[in-house]
């Protein structure tokens, strides 16, 4: 499947080694333009596969001891890593020295790594840094890839990104990947891109193994409705996400206290801890990962069950982002929202923009949480051991469009939904979660 596209059989070998039986979408369409040495635009949420649609063009024209031929732009430090080792397994059979660039860490053996380099993968602003100390050579880049665009821009990282642009050779090969195709993005394309080509992976999530749940929780049980839950749900890996630095330290620290083995990750953590964190999840070794948009982005998680959205994101399109963590290669996920009252506005702006069909769950009775972490004040750690009673809590099951999970009723309506056929207790319903993309939502019993 793979050798139809034109990949050498090297990297082939080196694929069918990963066990990887036939191309993704966005690798069957790309790689042959890639391959043509088109520039590209590619639509492509994370885990698409977009890595091997760039490895295999880098891969295919850098040559050993030429300098650096190709540059990849990533706006993380754990992307950039991540890029690296896939990268590195599929130049199995013919290596090339790849080197990670990235702020946070001494860069003293990355002047050592770029002597040597044929490739590059870095941050915009450590990859500046080394640009104006004349330590990153870019005449001889062949190819140049501009992964995560769209949140590079969110994170303010677009003049970066321009100025590494500009120092690039004219004529050379450009290749950006982003989620969503901004304004800001169509018009770097049409400034720094070379008659580009755009192609779009049509789904983000295997929607048919989807499934869209919330509760409306009491203000102050929200905490304690996560342990319920993750005490009581069967589970693989699972993805908690915060909205602040605070707020994950909050949530990981008491999930710590109540007996459940969380570790957090966000932007305040030096490199080496944010890589000790991700290599345990990664490994399996802690099943709870709670953690910022900021710190998970672009990271390819494999065997997610379960995304939980502690706080719903202040941009609604990260929604998409965060759900699609979970459901692929076939495997069923999950994904829950915990709304107390401060969430009810952006959870509508969530619906809006996304378009997303979403099924309450009626709350279980639950036991009330002590909260023995708080956030440092000054120099100190505030905790609190004393113990809380018993909340119960019965809030009818609708869904968020007014319908009942259950029945398929409007709420203060008899007539029956005929679009959702009852399952033994369970409805469904076909929603999207973006312009081409279907996904079924359940109600748990």
């Amino acid at each position: 499947m793979f050798r139809k596209l034109g990949i050498k059989e090297h990297i082939v070998k080196s694929i069918e080694e990963q066990k990887f039986e036939k191309p993704s979408e966005i690798q069957e369409k790309a790689i042959p333009l890639v391959l043509q040495g088109k520039d590209v635009i590619a639509g492509s949420a994370t885990g698409s596969g977009k890595t091997l649609v760039f490895g295999a063009g880098i891969l295919h024209d850098c040559q050993r001891g030429k300098g650096v031929q190709a540059l990849v732009l990533t706006p993380t430090r754990e992307l950039a890593e991540q890029i690296t080792r896939e990268l590195r397994k599929f130049a199995k059979h013919n290596p090339m020295n790849i080197a990670p660039i990235y702020g946070g860490v001494s860069i003293g053996p990355q002047l050592s790594d770029l002597r040597t380099a044929e490739v590059v993968v870095g941050t915009p602003g450590r990859l500046l840094d080394h640009l104006q100390r004349d330590t990153l050579q870019t005449d001889n880049i062949k190819i140049l890839v501009i992964d995560e665009a769209d949140r590079m821009f969110d994170m303010g990282f677009i003049d970066d990104v321009i100025k590494i642009i500009r120092s690039c050779p004219p004529k050379r090969q450009t290749l950006l990947f982003s989620a969503t195709i901004s304004p800001d993005i169509t018009h770097l394309a049409r400034k720094y891109m070379k008659e580009p080509v755009e192609v779009e992976a049509e789904h983000f999530v295997d929607a048919s193994k989807l499934h869209q749940v919330y509760y409306e929780v009491p203000d102050g049980l929200k905490f304690s409705l996560l342990v319920h839950l993750l005490q009581h749900e069967e589970s693989g890996l699972v993805m908690v996400f915060c909205n602040t630095r605070k707020n994950v330290d909050f949530v990981a620290n008491n999930l710590k206290f109540a007996d459940i083995d969380a570790l957090p990750i966000h932007g305040g953590f030096s490199q080496e801890k944010r890589s000790r964190v991700m290599g345990k999840f990664n490994e399996k070794k802690v099943q709870v990962l709670v953690c910022t948009d900021v710190a998970a982005r672009g990271l390819d998680i494999k065997g997610v069950s379960h995304v939980y959205n502690y706080d719903i994101p202040n941009d609604p399109k990260e929604y998409i982002h965060r759900i699609g963590r979970t459901a692929r290669a076939g495997k069923e996920g999950i994904a829950v929202s915990l709304l107390a009252s401060r969430d009810y506005e952006l959870f509508s702006r969530v619906l809006k923009v996304n378009r997303v069909d979403v099924f309450a769950e009626k709350i279980p009775d639950i036991k009330r949480v002590a909260i023995k972490w708080m956030e440092e004040r000054g120099s100190e750690r505030r905790f609190s051991g004393h113990s809380r009673g018993y909340g119960r809590v019965n809030l009818g099951p609708r869904d968020y469009r007014g319908r009942d999970s259950r029945t398929g009723r409007d709420s203060g309506d008899d007539r029956r939904d005929s679009r959702r056929p009852s399952y033994g207790g369970r409805g469904r319903v076909s929603g999207r979660t973006s312009s081409s993309s279907r996904v079924r939502s359940w109600g748990r019993r």
